[in-house]
């Protein structure tokens, strides 16, 4: 029973970081129908954004007490808003020109901008081509055993703030204008604009909410696994993308609950396999879940099949 609920708390923990992540790569393709691959560096920028910023706070020094709360809270708000600002250029300079284009070139110009990204946080200049180790900004130590399972500090904020992020996304999409016109540019974009809508404003404001909380997810990735936070090229980052891709086509891909489903399902059965089956086939267990789908459900859990009229 401790190892059931122990690899519950840590499918739940990591479920709910592939759904952040998640929820950017379906807003996306809700909105635009194209799938943004450069999402997974923008996870590794706010790993290392909040590494930077910490330190100009000057935490995370050795010998250093740990921090109030509110600092780390200070240091999320930061990478969120550097984040949100690097999503509205790389959506105004890279993706708007192609809006009329074919497919083939967005996708072309999103591994660029992948690219990109990955090899200017190598720089000297930017976060070099070592690793670093991420601050402490939370007691290690236990808040408190169930069951025989320890509830760390890590854990709680991460899940909390997750579910905070996630609610208040909620809110935005189905409880304001802003999100009615952000469903409706999804629906269709030209009787959006015939509307009275500012669509590239919409889709504008998706690139930065997309990746703020990719930013939030890179933020509590260090917060959970307080080692060393490789270099922004490294396949890791890459492959912590794709497992949220996988979420989020599971889930329903430009469904915004479907996402969060996925990412929780995607965490359960990855850490159930391990725990029950085989480490090996960590990667394989959550590929598999996809082939699965794609067979037997391609349109998502909670996605809905296209019928299209000829």
């Amino acid at each position: 029973m401790t190892q059931f609920l122990q690899t519950l708390l840590d499918g739940v923990t990591v479920g709910c970081l592939y759904a952040l992540i998640a929820l950017g790569y379906t807003m996306v393709y809700g909105i635009l129908k194209f799938i943004n691959f450069a999402h997974s560096d923008v996870l590794a920028l706010g790993v290392w954004m909040s590494i930077t910023i910490a330190g100009w706070m000057g935490m995370g020094a050795a010998g250093q007490p740990t921090p109030p709360w509110y600092m780390g809270l200070l240091v999320l708000v930061g990478t969120m808003g550097f984040c949100g600002v690097v999503g509205f250029v790389i959506e105004r300079v890279a993706y708007k020109p192609l809006r009329k284009a074919p497919r083939l070139n967005v996708l072309i110009t999103a591994i660029g901008v992948s690219l990109l990204l990955q090899n200017v946080g190598q720089q000297k200049f930017a976060f070099g081509p070592y690793p670093k180790s991420f601050p402490s900004l939370m007691e290690s130590s236990s808040l408190f055993t169930v069951a025989g399972v320890q509830v760390r500090a890590s854990d709680v904020a991460v899940v909390g703030t997750a579910i905070a992020l996630m609610a208040a996304l909620q809110f935005l999409i189905f409880r304001t204008k802003l999100g009615a016109a952000m469903r409706a540019v999804s629906f269709n974009t030209r009787n959006a604009s015939l509307m009275g809508i500012n669509v590239d404003r919409v889709i504008s404001f998706t690139f930065v909410v997309g990746t703020m909380l990719a930013a939030a997810a890179g933020f509590l990735y260090g917060l959970k696994y307080e080692g060393q936070a490789k270099q922004t090229a490294d396949s890791m980052w890459v492959m912590l993308g794709l497992k949220a891709f996988v979420a989020a086509v599971v889930g329903g891909i430009g469904n915004v609950r479907g996402a969060v489903l996925g990412g929780l399902l995607i965490g359960l059965i990855e850490f159930f396999g391990v725990a029950y089956l085989s480490s090996q086939y960590r990667d394989a267990y959550v590929f598999a879940i996809l082939i699965m789908v794609l067979l037997f459900k391609p349109e998502g859990v909670l996605g809905r099949a296209t019928v299209e009229k000829v």
